[in-house]
């Protein structure tokens, strides 16, 4: 246009939105990415994350810890680890506990897709990632129970050996079913808290009985 080669712009005017320059201040701590740490310190991070979360299903209380931040290699190193000891044979033998195995991924894992469908059915605001995270979580008790029936069936099987197992494992299994409930509890209508219970219930009552009826071969 002509005359527009006339016009001068005063360097006072401040030149706004520089791609290299973020817009307003920001901490040093705004500007770190995780992308640039040592894999170590990954590691760590999520090993202490992890941690935390076992420490909030051993002293259970209502909470959104396990909901905020949920992960899956909590629930995957519990189920593996019950699995493992659930297996009843050496690799070598005609029995060399594979079922068991199969058994525990396809309990746990199916059975929490279950319970959170049926949740979301009923109205529950929890999404499909943390309901897994806070079920598998939960499984923590019954994997202690399990080590220690391990333990107790290295001295003999008999009637007393029974009565322990049968204690340990009852205990075990309120422990999950009331931390479970405790972190699930205000993601779920009042009118139907019952209805989203018991599967949960029937959840943990069927990992209870295979590890309450286990017997090494």
């Amino acid at each position: 246009f002509p005359g527009l080669a006339d016009v001068s712009i005063s360097q006072d005017i401040p030149v706004e939105g520089e791609i290299t320059v973020p817009v307003g201040s920001q901490s040093p701590d705004d500007d770190y990415s995780t992308l640039d740490e040592p894999v170590k310190d990954t590691i760590m991070r999520d090993l202490k994350a992890v941690g935390k979360k076992f420490v909030h299903v051993m002293y259970p209380r209502k909470s959104s810890a396990l909901l905020r931040d949920w992960d899956l290699w909590g629930p995957l190193v519990l189920c593996v680890s019950l699995a493992l000891m659930l297996q009843g044979g050496s690799a070598d033998s005609k029995d060399d506990g594979g079922p068991q195995f199969a058994e525990v991924f396809v309990i746990i894992w199916f059975g929490a897709v279950v319970i959170t469908l049926n949740s979301k059915l009923l109205g529950g605001t929890i999404s499909f990632f943390q309901s897994l995270c806070v079920l598998g979580y939960c499984v923590l008790p019954l994997t202690v129970a399990m080590l220690v029936c391990r333990l107790v069936l290295l001295a003999g099987a008999g009637t007393g050996s029974f009565v322990i197992r049968l204690i340990v494992v009852g205990a075990m299994f309120a422990w999950s079913t009331l931390a479970s409930t405790a972190f699930l509890a205000d993601s779920q209508p009042p009118n139907r808290k019952a209805l989203v219970v018991y599967p949960i219930f029937l959840f943990y009552f069927v990992i209870s009985w295979m590890i309450l009826t286990f017997t090494p071969q």
